[in-house]
Formats: C-alpha cells, sequence, structure tokens
C-alpha cells in the first residue's frame, strides 16, 4: 500500500515538472507575440500620424496661429505699445454705430434668407421626388446657377433691379412707381432673391440624397395602416432627414455671413443702409488698418456663430436620439 502510494507521488510530481516545463517553454513566445503585436500598433500610429501630418501643419499654420494672432490683437491697445487692455477693445467695437447696424442687417438676412433656403429647397426635393414630368429639365434648371459665374449672375441682377431696369419696367406697365431696388428699403429682398437662386439647387441635391436613404419598409408599413403622405413626411422622412436638414442650415447660415461678394459687387464699399453687412464693415476696418477693431470684430461674430451652431447640434441631437436607439 505504501508503494503504491510512493508511486502515486512520483507520477503527480513528474507531471507538475512536465507542465511547469511546458509553461517555461511557451513563456518566450506569448512575450514575444505580445511585444510584436505592440510594435506594430505602435508602428500603425506612427503612420497615421505622419500621413495626418502635412493636413494638421496647413490648419495649424493658416487657421490656428492666425486665429491665435487675433486673439492677442484684441487684447492689447495697439502693435507698436502692446499693452493689455482686457475688453476694452470689445467694448468699443459693441457700441461702434456701423458695427451695430453691420450687425443687425446681417442677423435680419439670415433670419429671412436661411429658412427660405431651407424650406424651399426641401419643398422642391420633395417634388422632384415624385413622379413629374420634365423631372431632369427642373433639376437642370435648379443647379444652373452653381455653373455660371457670380460675375455674370450680378450683370443681370443689375438688369433687373435697375432703377431703369426690367423690373420697374414691368412695374410701369401696369402703373406702379418705379423703385430703385439697391437704394431702398427693398434692397435686402433684391440679396435675398439672388442667395434663394444660388443656394436652391445644391440644397436641393443635398435633401434629394437624405430622401433616398429613408427606409421604405418603413413608409411601406405607415401606407398598410393608412397614413396619410403628410403623415408620412412628417412623422417619418422628416425624422430621418434630421441630419440633412442640420447641415442645410448650418451651411445656409455660414453662407448668409459670407453675402458680402454679391452686395459688394452690386453697390461697392459704402451700399444703402440696409446693405451694410458685416463683411463691409470688415473690410472698411482693414482699409484703416486698425486691427484692434477689426480682431474684436471677428472674434464676436465667431462667438455668435459658434453659440447659434451649439445650440442647433444640440436640438438635432435630442430630436433624431430615439432613431439611434
Amino acid at each position: 500500500m505504501s508503494n503504491e502510494a510512493g508511486r502515486k507521488l512520483d507520477r503527480y510530481l513528474k507531471d507538475n515538472a512536465a507542465e511547469a516545463r511546458r509553461e517555461n517553454a511557451a513563456k518566450p513566445g506569448k512575450v514575444k507575440k505580445y511585444r510584436s503585436a505592440r510594435l506594430s500598433r505602435w508602428r500603425g500610429r506612427a503612420v497615421s500620424w505622419l500621413y495626418m501630418a502635412p493636413s494638421l501643419i496647413g490648419v495649424g499654420l493658416f487657421f490656428v496661429l492666425p486665429f491665435g494672432v487675433v486673439i492677442y490683437y484684441s487684447v492689447i491697445n495697439n502693435p507698436v505699445q502692446q499693452e493689455y487692455v482686457g475688453t476694452a477693445n470689445f467694448i468699443r467695437t459693441w457700441n461702434n454705430n456701423a458695427f451695430q447696424l453691420a450687425a443687425r442687417n446681417t442677423l435680419m438676412f439670415s433670419l429671412i434668407a436661411v429658412p427660405l433656403a431651407v424650406l424651399l429647397s426641401l419643398w422642391l426635393a420633395v417634388i422632384m421626388e415624385s413622379r413629374i414630368p420634365f423631372k431632369s429639365t427642373f433639376r437642370t434648371f435648379f443647379l444652373s446657377p452653381m455653373m455660371v459665374p457670380i460675375a455674370s449672375v450680378i450683370l443681370v441682377w443689375q438688369v433687373l433691379f435697375d432703377h431703369n431696369g426690367l423690373v420697374n419696367v414691368l412695374l410701369s406697365r401696369v402703373g406702379a412707381d418705379k423703385i430703385d431696388w439697391l437704394k431702398s428699403d427693398y434692397a435686402p429682398l433684391v440679396i435675398v432673391l439672388l442667395f434663394l437662386w444660388k443656394s436652391l439647387g445644391y440644397n436641393m441635391i443635398l435633401f434629394m440624397a437624405g430622401l433616398s436613404s429613408v427606409p421604405k419598409d418603413q413608409i411601406e408599413v405607415a401606407r398598410l395602416e393608412s397614413a396619410t403622405e403628410n403623415q408620412i413626411f412628417w412623422k417619418i422622412k422628416v425624422r430621418y432627414l434630421s441630419s440633412t436638414i442640420m447641415f442645410v442650415v448650418i451651411m445656409s447660415l455660414i453662407n448668409s455671413f459670407k453675402v458680402f461678394r454679391e452686395v459688394y459687387l452690386l453697390s461697392g464699399d459704402y451700399p444703402y443702409n440696409s446693405l451694410y453687412m458685416m463683411q463691409h464693415f470688415m473690410n472698411n476696418t482693414f482699409r484703416t488698418l486698425d486691427y484692434q477693431k477689426l480682431s474684436s470684430a471677428a472674434i464676436i461674430m465667431a462667438a455668435v456663430m459658434m453659440v447659434i451652431i451649439g445650440i442647433l447640434l444640440i436640438s438635432e441631437d435630442r430630436f433624431g436620439r430615439d432613431l439611434e436607439q
């Protein structure tokens, strides 16, 4: 009995020793494999940063660094003395009459033009999605402004809305008085029409792409449940278009702040008061080399844009959260 117990103990010890040898033999391979995987991950990260380096350098040199210089100029008294003045430049710019006029006109233009651009382009996309004759012709008509140079467009608008232009000729035919469109309170209407004419085609294509990605099975189920087309549009299509709508709103908002080119070509540096936009204030301030006022105005404008876009993104996130769930 004792011999049998001894043999079992020897066998047990031999098995443990063999298992220990196998584990020791496998450890160098595991360590080597772990080091190889870690090295490959670091190599992949290094290659990724190497590919991104040109873009990061360009963004840093042409966007981040100039914006840092703008912030620096906005808090000093002048580029020569370079004394810190805090918010004095912002207060001086905010109380400037030209800045207030430009900010008010730009804000009113955006409040009118951006909703119209979004709603009309969405309406056109819905129409183009339905079965209508000459669909390709209408699509080409709305996309043609994207191919026309802005100088040619301005020339056409001047012919239409000049004091002796085509619109006034038609008004005189019906007995109405002539209107000097670009030198009256109706001038923003001309710019809104020009903005819509150039923006609707691009926005329409974006909405058509968004509508094509709406799940067809949900629309079919809704129709089987006797849902009307209005209910399908508001309850299904608009919810799935929330990200597209947000993108179109942001792009239209940014473009509305950059409408200076059209206004400048129509009416020059100092247009009628209702056409004096924020870019006019920036351009005229730059000519006087008032870097402090220019920098503080740019930061105020950027802050307003960031707040508006932040509110829009938060709204879109709350509206489209149930779709992700």
